[in-house]
């Protein structure tokens, strides 16, 4: 099993439609595939057509009041299962806190989740103990940035963190996310920062069918499938692939 957390600093910049069009493709290419809801908003919950069973579901999973196993659901789509958020997921910090081994309760919990080839952690914004759960469970941080003086600051305060903190800056990978090229300012940073390999290739323009996953309520895949929106998705999953299993 491989996990792959799509995560930022600052929100805004696409981790949640990332996370959701990329598992669509991962469970297409018939990878078991789960996503894992961590943002109190619980935004790729609602694209897969899933939402909580139990009241405070997330707060339980951490507290063993609830077993990651009874948490998983059917997502709306082949191959594609979800542990959906809800707004007790606001106070994750709260609930790690009191916990021993409060850095390292995610591994824990996702070592109950073997069946699946692939997961998938949709990641709220910030730095805080959840997080530092989030960077000693994930085999990959994926970090979608947009091309701006501010979200790329971001990346280098997180590299910054991971360097403080004794985690593996190895396991750090971006791309480039709501990419506007008739920016100026997007087309220098992306030419400064693709001299790093830290960033891969391939990027999401900023596009009205990404936008619509909200109105469609579903992966770009459902109703735009022969669109460019579509195609940069599927750019970009080869090139993770490549990377990341």
């Amino acid at each position: 099993m491989v996990t792959i957390a799509l995560y930022n600093l600052k929100g805004g910049v696409g981790k949640t439609a990332s996370a959701v069009n990329i598992a669509y493709l991962a469970a297409a290419n018939g990878l078991k595939t789960l996503v894992w809801d961590l943002d109190p908003q619980g935004s790729s919950s609602f694209f897969m057509h899933v939402s909580a069973e139990t009241k405070n579901e997330s707060r339980k999973l951490f507290t063993d009041e609830l077993s990651v196993k009874e948490a998983v659901q059917d997502a709306a789509f082949e191959n594609l299962w979800v542990i959906p958020s809800d707004m007790s997921a606001r106070n994750a910090d709260l609930t790690l806190d009191g916990l021993k081994q409060s850095k390292k309760k995610l591994k824990s919990l996702l070592g109950g989740l073997k069946q699946f080839d692939l997961v998938i952690l949709d990641c709220p914004p910030g730095i805080s103990l959840l997080h530092d759960n989030v960077f000693n469970a994930a085999d990959w941080i994926l970090m979608p940035n947009i091309p701006t003086t501010l979200s790329i600051r971001s990346y280098e305060t997180v590299v910054a963190y991971f360097e403080e903190s004794g985690y593996d800056q190895s396991k750090i990978k971006c791309f480039f996310s709501m990419v506007d090229h008739r920016k100026n300012l997007h087309n220098e940073v992306m030419q400064q920062f693709y001299k790093d390999k830290v960033f891969f290739k391939n990027y999401i323009p900023y596009l009205s069918d990404v936008e619509k996953m909200g109105t469609h309520e579903q992966p770009v895949f459902e109703y735009a499938n022969s669109s460019y929106a579509a195609q940069c998705y599927r750019d970009l999953w080869v090139e993770i692939k490549k990377t990341c299993l």
